[in-house]
């Protein structure tokens, strides 16, 4: 049987945490009585029990259940043994509670079903399921008899580490016993068919259920019915929804279905039928629909059911409050987003971890990193500590604020607050490395993950090898490339467009048509940006001929070209001496509704146009683009003025410049 690393199946292979001895020989006092005797003499159960239940340190209590068995001032009970068992199993003290069944069984205390079902929780809390069907077999020796609900207990804690092999045998074992299954026991076994994607035998079990009289509760619908809407099986969780009167977990299970789905207007449906059949839609309904929303963008809309909320008495929630501030920030509307996280501490909400974490990650995406990092300053205050998703943000953040001293900062509170990096802040960490040229620390950092048994993935290898292109170093990320498979990665078409990139930027046309070759032999499918990349290393290396081609097989593969395809497309005419041609092209896209020329197209078909047809129709075709309301930038005016020069000598430019500018 599998079992967690770290554990055992043998019964006492870890010290106690607390030495737990019951004394056989009490050591007698001065007065020859035993020394707790005189003070504790006569003992009633209900006295001990008290004092077991209000001892808030389990070393007192301990030391309180031993001084009195010692002192024989009082016969342990099967209710005092249980209260024992229970408040070491809080502690995850497994020892202990090992050692008191064993101490019950020599004394002759049979255990009763509850205290069973105490050493079941106990191991099901330190996750050591397997132990808890190990003390089931020895159920007979404990002197306790098995029940239905001894056995709901063990299959739930099998359940809550996914022991879905172990399940069924025991399970079948229940009914051998001659004991019939409760809804709870059912609803045991649909969650774990359900955990496990085995909806089919779910929807069998529901059967099955009813054919022995035991009729599915909500409970039991909402968890298929939740299982189905996750797996996407939206329209058949709503034909089983309507075999029975749904509640409103049912409903709030459908509506997140339809979110999912981005099916907007049946979930709006269903909130109209709740409410028309009487069933109050509650705070995680409109949470559900104001979440959708608002990740959607559509804040106002949220809004609208927000303020529908309050109308029918329902209060928002911590999660209602960070959907609205996660969809302004997603609308890019930092200051409403700010307006509802401080109406939200207003009315006395405590920020949790996500709502932190959601305010962090706006601002952090709109550039204010230095005011996120103050709020996760005052997040700790508050005692709600950062967590590793807190600090992946703020380093995203500091990187793309090309703050190398605040990313590290955070890097090493991160470190000394003992929060251990997952793979997505190791690559954040990569990322800044990287634009800051520190490539062999970057290299350090992969290495370490791999040792800190964090193993980088493609996209930490992309981000590195798009560092090292980017600086030139590419036979550093070719070498990164082949040594991928080394810590478990596939490069994939991000790898090499990266890497062609890079080598069509040094010139490296050779090379990286055979990196094209590699591409295509091991049959990874090339998108939008690989076809622009080689687009414009063909372009760049005057190939114009294999640019073409490659332009007819974009298009064979059913790939849109886009404002790079044809910008590219444009500055490649040009360069031929083909200005016409381009314009042409430029001309019939827009006739057509297909692509309407940016500031990019109009610059480069203004430098064809002065160097081939002439400065007449250069100034005749800029005044056409900025009656289109292209508004030329640097570079534009660059292009005409040394086009005016090259043609009209150095005055003449200045006065047709001053002409332009006054009609323009």
């Amino acid at each position: 049987m599998y079992l967690k690393e770290g554990h055992s199946l043998l019964l006492k292979v870890r010290k106690p945490a607390i030495p737990f001895v019951l004394n056989t020989n009490p050591i007698l006092n001065s007065n020859n009585k035993p020394r707790n005797e005189q003070n504790e003499a006569n003992l009633k159960e209900y006295e001990v029990l008290k004092r077991l239940r209000s001892e808030s340190s389990i070393v007192l209590a301990v030391d309180y259940f031993k001084s009195i068995a010692n002192s024989q001032a009082f016969q342990h009970t099967p209710l005092t043994y249980q209260t024992m068992i229970e408040k070491l199993g809080i502690e995850g003290d497994v020892d202990g509670v090992q050692y008191l069944l064993q101490q019950m069984k020599l004394e002759g205390i049979c255990c009763s079903e509850d205290l069973f079902i105490s050493v079941i929780n106990t191991y099901r809390r330190v996750g050591l399921a397997e132990q808890a069907l190990k003390t089931f077999y020895r159920i007979g020796e404990l002197g306790c008899k098995p029940t239905v609900k001894i056995y709901n207990h063990l299959l739930d804690a099998l359940l809550s580490e996914n022991r879905f092999q172990m399940i069924n045998p025991i399970y079948s074992n229940m009914k051998r016993d001659g004991m019939e299954p409760n809804v709870y026991t059912y609803n045991i076994l649909l969650k774990a068919l359900c955990k496990n994607n085995r909806i089919d035998g779910a929807c069998k079990l529901l059967v099955e259920m009813s054919n022995k009289g035991c009729n599915p509760d909500v409970v039991s619908y909402t968890t298929v019915i939740s299982s189905m809407c996750k797996l996407g099986k939206v329209e058949e969780a709503r034909k089983l929804a309507m075999r029975f009167q749904p509640s409103v977990p049912i409903y709030n299970a459908l509506i997140q279905g339809f979110c999912k789905e981005y099916r907007i207007k049946e979930a709006f449906q269903l909130l109209g039928q709740m409410v028309d059949k009487g069933i109050e839609p509650n705070v995680i309904t409109y949470s559900t629909v104001i979440n959708f929303l608002a990740h959607v963008g559509n804040v106002e809309s949220a809004l609208a059911v927000w303020a529908k909320m309050f109308v029918r008495g329902c209060s928002p929630n911590i999660h209602t409050f960070t959907s609205l501030i996660k969809g302004y920030f997603l609308g890019g509307r930092v200051y409403e987003a700010l307006d509802i996280w401080n109406r939200m501490i207003q009315e006395g909400f405590e920020p949790n971890i996500v709502a932190y974490n959601t305010l962090i990650h706006g601002l952090c995406s709109h550039g204010k990193t230095r005011e996120a990092f103050s709020v996760s300053l005052k997040m700790e205050g508050n005692g709600c500590s950062p967590n590793v998703t807190t600090y992946s943000a703020l380093i995203d953040g500091f990187a793309e604020a090309d703050d190398f001293v605040g990313a590290s900062e955070t890097w090493n509170r991160m470190m000394t607050n003992g929060c251990i990096p997952n793979v997505v802040v190791y690559t954040c960490m990569v990322d800044v490395l990287c634009r800051n040229s520190m490539f062999n620390q970057a290299q350090c950092l992969i290495e370490k993950m791999v040792n800190d048994n964090c193993p980088p993935n493609t996209i930490t290898f992309n981000i590195f090898i798009k560092g090292l292109c980017c600086h030139g170093s590419v036979e550093w990320a070719k070498k990164m490339l082949n040594q991928m498979g080394k810590y478990g990665c596939s490069p994939n078409v991000t790898t090499y467009n990266e890497l062609l990139n890079g080598l069509f930027k040094e010139n490296r046309t050779k090379e990286a048509l055979g990196l094209i070759r590699e591409i295509e032999e091991n049959g990874i499918e090339p998108n939008l940006v690989t076809f622009n990349t080689i687009l414009s290393g063909f372009c760049h290396a005057e190939m114009f001929e294999e640019a073409l081609k490659l332009l007819g097989k974009m298009l064979i593969v059913g790939l849109k070209p886009d404002a790079i395809t044809y910008n590219t497309l444009i500055y490649a005419y040009c360069k031929q001496g083909k200005a016409k041609t381009a314009i042409k092209l430029v001309d019939r896209l827009s006739a057509r509704g297909e692509w309407y020329p940016d500031i990019i197209a109009c610059t480069s078909l203004l430098w064809g146009i002065c160097n081939q047809i002439g400065v007449d129709e250069a100034i005749r075709y800029f005044g056409k683009m900025l009656d289109e309301g292209i508004c030329p930038n640097v570079a534009t005016w660059n292009v005409l003025v040394r086009g005016l020069f090259n043609s009209l000598g150095h005055l003449g430019p200045i006065y047709i410049l001053d002409d332009i500018v006054a009609h323009g």
